[in-house]
Parts: structure tokens; sequence; C-alpha cells
């Protein structure tokens, strides 16, 4: 019986054979995540990326596109509908399901991103030496990050050193984003990035940390005017991401049609991913300007001491996966060895 979801329809009636005996087969695939289709990676990355399956499949493949959790669910939901063959394809934030994927967490330390595209090409090399057997349950399209995370704020609230992160209520990303800003002083609170905009206009929240490029989508110029970021070639902080594919939808497929979806995976999807995510950082910071906003660029003297700050960060992750038998120290120098080579 095939499954609701992965859909193999057959030209004419059950099959179509022509003088050589060729079988044409149609193949639909659901594709879910949790941004409105115009945001950066909907627009620039998935909608291309199921437009190019179709063409290089001759037509044979159809991906279907459900933005903003149509199918139902919440974000951290994804993750377990495209393994669980809800859906076939997934694009979703690996720590919206925390401690749930550890090894992956190196990239989300403390002042490791540089670009998203260099530290997204590192995290799929990352991936490929050490992630295969926590992400064995998902045929593995790319992995990314996003390009360095700010820290976004009310009128009243901005932050232009470290003791103004005394008390505020900040969304955060993931658990070791979290544990940051409270290394920081912050107060973090724990959400998806859609639930921003509605938090930040019933004070929910005193602002968020998220990368320049998503800030049009959820109103961040609108309702949170001041920025912070800081000096240096890395940012903040980075969220790591998947974009997956339900396995028994990638084996249900012919031979030649694997070639197609593995044509168009791997380093080179990541490379796309990450440039993606720098590109809509400038039309973000851009956005900003336009619309009056403040951006404070913290001088490399500051930026040490919150540097200094997330150094407790980093030496808690390590001894947790130590405890684990992860080896914490040779997954955290493997992250920044990779993110330095892809910087060069």
């Amino acid at each position: 019986m095939l499954r609701p979801i992965f859909l193999v329809a057959l030209s004419g009636a059950a099959f179509t054979v022509s003088g050589a005996g060729a079988l044409a087969a149609e193949v639909t695939l659901k594709l879910h995540q949790f941004l409105p289709p115009q945001a950066t990676i909907p627009s620039k990355v998935l909608q291309p990326w199921a437009e190019k399956i179709k063409a290089d499949s001759g037509g044979r493949i159809e991906v279907e596109l459900y933005p903003a959790m149509q199918l139902g669910g919440k974000p951290a939901d994804l993750i377990d509908q495209v393994k669980d063959g809800v859906v076939d394809l997934s694009w979703t934030l690996l720590g919206y399901t925390p401690g749930r994927f550890p090894k992956s967490e190196a990239f989300e330390l403390p002042f490791m991103v540089t670009t998203g595209e260099a530290t997204s090409l590192a995290f799929q090399d990352y991936y490929e030496k050490h992630l295969k057997d926590e992400l064995a349950d998902y045929h593995v399209l790319a992995v990314h990050t996003h390009g360095p995370g700010l820290i976004h704020t009310i009128a009243a609230k901005p932050v232009q050193k470290l003791e103004d992160m005394q008390g505020l209520k900040l969304r955060g990303t993931s658990k070791v984003i979290n544990q940051m800003l409270e290394a920081m002083g912050a107060s973090p609170v724990g959400m998806p990035v859609t639930a921003v905009p509605e938090s930040l206009s019933k004070s929910v929240i005193d602002g968020s940390v998220v990368p320049w490029e998503v800030t049009p989508a959820i109103k961040i110029a609108e309702l949170a005017p001041n920025h912070t970021g800081f000096s240096g070639k890395s940012g903040l902080y980075t969220g790591t991401f998947i974009f997956a594919m339900n396995k028994d939808s990638y084996d249900a497929l012919p031979d030649d049609l694997k070639k197609v979806i593995d044509a168009n995976s791997g380093k080179e999807l990541a490379r796309l991913f990450g440039k993606a995510m720098d590109e809509g950082d400038i039309r973000g910071k851009d956005f900003a300007d336009k619309a009056g906003n403040t951006t404070f660029i913290l001088d490399d003297t500051e930026t040490a001491r919150w540097k200094t700050a997330g150094e407790a960060v980093t030496k808690a992750w390590i001894a947790e996966m130590d405890g684990k038998g992860l080896d914490g120290t040779t997954l955290h120098k493997d992250a920044l060895a990779l993110i330095e080579q892809h910087s060069q």
C-alpha cells in the first residue's frame, strides 16, 4: 500500500508502455516548513530547489511546498513529521528539539559563526564527520546555519554594553543559545521565531536574537528597533538547520530519480542555503536602516567582555558532552577548525 503523502501515480491507467518498454512514474513530495513563503529560505532556496528537482527529473518529481506549518503542528514537530513519514521533506531548526542532537550544538556556541556561507559549509563537513549517527533517522539533503545572530530590543531598552542585558527578557533559539543569554545576564524565553511578533507586541519579551535575514518577516524593524552586533570576524551565535527527506520516501524512488535528489543534495546545497542567508542579512539590515532603526556595533574592548562571558557556556557544553561520552573538546575544536578553513 502506498503511503498517503508519498504518491506514485502512473500515467494513463496502471502502466504506459512505449515502444522501448519504458515506465513513466510521477512522484509528488510534500515539503513542510515553518516560515511564510516570502521569507529568505522559502523564496530563495526551497522554491528554486523544488523547481530544479522538477526540471532535472523531466517533470517526473513534483515538490509541493507547504509553508508556515500549513499541514499542522508546531515548528518543533517538523523533525518528527519527516522522520515518521507524515511529510516527505522538511526544513527546520535542530534547536527546536532541545538536547536531541547534542553534537550539532557545537556550532551554536558563542562567537563561532563567521558568515552564513562559510559556516554552512563547515557544518556540512562536520555532519559528514560527526553527525551521521546522530541524524541516522533521516535522509539528510543538507545541513546549514544562518549568518551572525544579533540582539534586537524594544525602543526603551537598547543594548550598548554587557550590563544592559541584565533582566532583559529575550527570545532564544535553542538550549545552548538560551544558556548563553543567561550567562550574559538576560532572562531567556524559548519560543519559535514565528511567535516573536506577537510576543513583542504584547510585551511578553523585550527583544529577540535572530540574524538580519529573518527580521523583515517577523516585523523586527517595527517592534524592536534597536540592534546590537559585535566587532571582529565572529558573530554572537548561529542556529543549525536541517533539510531532510523521509528515508522511506527516498528509498521508494527508482534509481534514476534517486540520482536527481542526490545531485541536488550535499555541499553545494549547503552553500546555497548559507549564501541565501548572507544575502538576506544585507536585505534585512537595509530594511532596518530605511526604517530609521539604530544599530550598535560594540567595539573590540566591549566585544571581548561578551566573549569572556561566553567562554563559561563553551566550557560547560564541553563538560556536558564529555559526560555523555562524546569528547566535547574534539567536537569543539573540529567545529572551530572547519569554520576557520571555510572562512579563509
